[in-house]
């Protein structure tokens, strides 16, 4: 028989290990000295646990290694977990190859401008939403023709919805579309509400669908100098191997009408694996 000791340095595990496996069940040694407390292993009880090591190293957890010893699930079940435990770890290997991408490609920016840049972009679910919404059309999808287009709707939704009774349960947020072949774009001016489409009211209700993946970046001051923080994040989006989808929505966290400088709104690009 081996002392504890001995039988830890064979089976290349800690006393502690041992003598947790002991407490819980999961491997006991033959004998106890009954005055010293001292443990006792044989040299068969490596093989189990060396299935306990193995089927540790495969991530299943101590209670799961316990039902496997004691033959106390059935193959199909073990074939479940077996394959739960092979999904977990194929979407751990593909969360920590997408951060690897985004590592790389924060080096290169580093590297590229000498600086660690103070602008993060944050890929993120979009859930759905319910807004009330005006639209208009813009001439092209330039700055200042969308800001024309779009700046005199707030005021109007602002003031239908009062009339309405309907109040806004959450900020402003504006999306676009493509207005047929031309370079015309459509703009949505939207609010978040919490009201039922009515075909009487003299603006529209809209359920916009949840958005699996979308990169997102904060944008300080004016709309109209929107430009270069769009760049930063079409450089973010191509350099992690992604795709834009569509057009980006803008979701005004502050809006500051008074003092478009001081305005905060989160540039949401949905995207999808290049």
């Amino acid at each position: 028989m081996f002392t504890i000791g001995d039988f830890a340095r064979l089976g290349r595990v800690s006393v502690r290990m041992l003598r947790h496996y002991d407490r819980i069940g999961l491997l006991r040694p033959v004998a106890v000295d009954a005055r010293s407390g001292y443990r006792y292993y044989t040299a068969d009880q490596l093989r189990r646990l060396n299935r306990v090591i193995a089927l540790k190293d495969l991530g299943l957890t101590l209670a799961q290694v316990q039902q496997v010893l004691n033959n106390a699930l059935e193959v199909a079940e073990l074939r479940g977990m077996l394959r739960l435990r092979r999904a977990q770890l194929a979407a751990q290997l593909a969360a920590d190859a997408a951060r690897l991408t985004r590592i790389e490609a924060r080096l290169r920016t580093i590297e590229r401008e000498g600086r660690m840049t103070t602008q993060d972009v944050v890929l993120k679910e979009l859930s759905s939403l319910r807004v009330a919404e005006l639209t208009a059309t813009a001439a092209s999808h330039e700055t200042t023709d969308i800001g024309r287009a779009i700046q005199p709707l707030y005021p109007e939704l602002f003031r239908r919805l009062a009339v309405a009774e309907a109040s806004p349960t959450g900020p402003g947020l504006a999306y676009y579309e493509a207005a047929g072949d031309g370079e015309k774009v459509v703009v949505h001016a939207a609010i978040e509400v919490a009201v039922s489409p009515d075909p009487t009211r003299d603006f529209a209700v809209v359920d916009l669908p949840a958005v699996p993946a979308a990169a997102t970046v904060i944008h300080r001051g004016p709309m109209d100098e929107v430009a270069g923080t769009l760049q930063l994040l079409a450089q973010w989006i191509e350099e992690n191997g992604w795709r834009a989808e569509g057009y980006h929505r803008e979701l005004y966290v502050e809006y500051c009408a008074d003092d478009p400088a001081a305005g905060v709104t989160e540039l949401q690009q949905p995207v999808t694996r290049a």
